[in-house]
């Protein structure tokens, strides 16, 4: 789940905020974090007491399942979404069990980065879980390669600046939204760091991306990518 570059703007511990309905999984999130560097400010086991925590301390990252009290159909998700709403730039990092396409588009709807989409199989992995809490808390995206291959599927029809796009820019894409480096794309593709970065200049050229920092770009790309399908 490497790179998209994580800032160092946190000097002080990650400060996170977790709502999950399962005591053990929500134990075991909290003692993973804590254990590698973050302070959980809270840790809860529904919308009510997650939204009141963000209201009491807003945190550097909220983590949230996408199926909470009281029907475990979409008050998660929901939350999350409300608290983005409340709080513009909060970044959020949903578990699922099950890729969920509505719900990954729907965070991605308001546009801003600091989001990412995880299945929950992937937490056992604690180095690119861990990665992936700190990219997002960072501003960037960490999205699961399931849903990317959902939601970028070369099936689903992309008109505008996005049909411009070839076959490799459009890997390169995928590749970018789930947070890998240019250096990892490079390895997965069988090609140079150089290719991917001319690849990928091409991509923002090609969908008028303003010249800010290239995190930035490699946010906007994705997210436009998803919302366009």
């Amino acid at each position: 789940m490497a790179e998209l570059p994580v800032s160092d703007q946190h000097s002080d511990p990650l400060r996170v905020t977790i709502v999950e309905d399962l005591a053990l999984l929500r134990d075991g999130l909290t003692r993973m974090l804590e254990d590698n560097g973050c302070k959980v400010i809270a840790a809860v086991d529904t919308p009510d007491d997650f939204l009141a925590a963000l209201e009491a301390e807003r945190p550097d990252v909220a983590i949230c399942d996408v199926r909470l009290p009281p029907t475990f159909n979409d008050e998660g998700v929901r939350a999350a979404i409300e608290a983005r709403n409340r709080w513009k730039g909060l970044p959020v990092l949903i578990l699922s069990q099950y890729v969920e396409q509505t719900y990954a588009s729907e965070l991605l709807a308001d546009g801003d980065g600091g989001v990412g989409y995880l299945l929950k199989d992937r937490v056992a992995n604690v180095a690119d879980f861990v990665d992936a809490v700190k990219r997002v808390a960072a501003g960037g995206m960490a999205l699961d390669p399931e849903a990317v291959s959902q939601l970028m599927s070369p099936a689903r029809a992309v008109d505008g600046p996005f049909a411009e796009l070839t076959d490799r820019e459009r890997e390169v894409l995928e590749l970018m939204a789930q947070g890998r480096s240019n250096k990892a794309i490079a390895a997965e593709l069988f090609v140079t760091e150089g290719a991917i970065e001319k690849h990928i200049s091409k991509i923002f050229d090609k969908l008028d991306l303003a010249q800010s920092s290239d995190d930035h770009r490699r946010v906007l790309a994705v997210i436009n990518y998803m919302q366009a399908r």
